[in-house]
């Protein structure tokens, strides 16, 4: 009997780290995205993150380290709408045969506002990318995930292809799920009502770069931004120029930092024109675990309250 139980728990040792290895491998090009499959997936899944906390996706160079990483996965979650230009160039060389999920699938693509002449990664100023061939950047705002109903549609496209992946956790995922987009509803609601609590004459922002355009469509306050969608885009003389005169016109009461930017631009727009600096909003990039916004809902969280107290008075 007691050689018995010894052979089971030797049985159950050797089949643990075997069962750790069946986890479903998945990348997701920014913090954003792993936050996300992490919810969804939750011990089924192992994420890896390519563009990690406070990182910036649109001019992150990738390492040799990503390409393996990429071969050794079963999906790659990236965001698409022109976001990560550096990767499929990545998943190319990584010879890897792992499902492409575009997680903004669905999702209803807004136009960026004003000239955006940015350049992606692995292309000059001219446009011309490292062959100096013509690129066309396009105009399409891809930080989709600025509104909270959008990132439900993020929610769903993981959920579907973690099931496709892995039939057998379809349950798991699928409950998952469920669980956080009702977490998610809960913040739309807040968030509303904290944007309501505003005057509506005190609803403008001046940030960094042009990443708050689905938050402004949503819920109804007006961004200005010197940069493009891109923060590889450089704001000429006249922009900053515009905003400041935009600032003092609109009696603009507030510029805000962004966590992936030189916070330069926004101190010197402060200074000009006497618009306080409101604080620090999160657009593209959670922090680790010790920062104001290690999750997507803290990282919405902390925005509305940075927004709320720099403009409700």
């Amino acid at each position: 009997m007691i050689r018995w139980g010894v052979m089971v728990i030797a049985a159950l040792l050797m089949a643990a780290p075997a069962q750790a290895d069946d986890r479903i491998r998945v990348v997701a090009s920014f913090s954003i995205l792993g936050d996300f499959v992490r919810n969804v997936g939750g011990d089924r899944v192992e994420v890896t993150t390519l563009v990690g906390p406070n990182g910036d996706a649109h001019v992150y160079t990738p390492s040799p380290t990503d390409a393996k990483t990429i071969a050794d996965a079963k999906l790659v979650v990236v965001n698409g709408l022109g976001l990560e230009g550096w990767l499929p160039r990545l998943v190319q060389s990584s010879g890897g045969k792992a499902t492409i999920v575009t997680a903004t699938k669905g999702v209803k693509a807004r136009e960026a506002d004003g000239d955006d002449d940015h350049d992606h990664a692995g292309h000059d100023k001219g446009g011309h990318d490292k062959s100096g061939h013509a690129h066309d950047h396009g105009k399409t705002d891809p930080h989709a995930w600025q509104s909270v109903r959008n990132a439900g549609i993020y929610v769903a496209n993981i959920r579907d292809a973690l099931i496709a992946a892995d039939p057998g956790g379809a349950d798991a995922y699928r409950a998952n799920a469920d669980a956080y987009l009702g977490k998610l509803d809960a913040l739309d609601r807040d968030v509303r009502a904290a944007v309501a609590a505003i005057p509506a004459a005190r609803r403008k922002v001046i940030s960094t770069h042009e990443a708050f355009g689905y938050f402004a469509d949503a819920y109804g306050v007006t961004f200005i931004a010197p940069q493009g969608v891109s923060t590889e885009s450089e704001a000429s003389a006249r922009d900053v120029a515009t905003i400041i005169r935009q600032i003092r016109k609109d009696k603009v009461p507030a510029v805000f930092l962004e966590n992936i930017s030189d916070p330069r631009l926004m101190q010197r727009i402060s200074a000009e024109t006497g618009a306080k600096i409101g604080g620090t909003l999160y657009s593209d990039s959670l922090t680790a675990e010790n920062g104001d916004a290690p999750t997507y809902i803290d990282m919405v969280r902390h925005n509305i309250r940075t927004l709320t107290s720099a403009l409700a008075h």
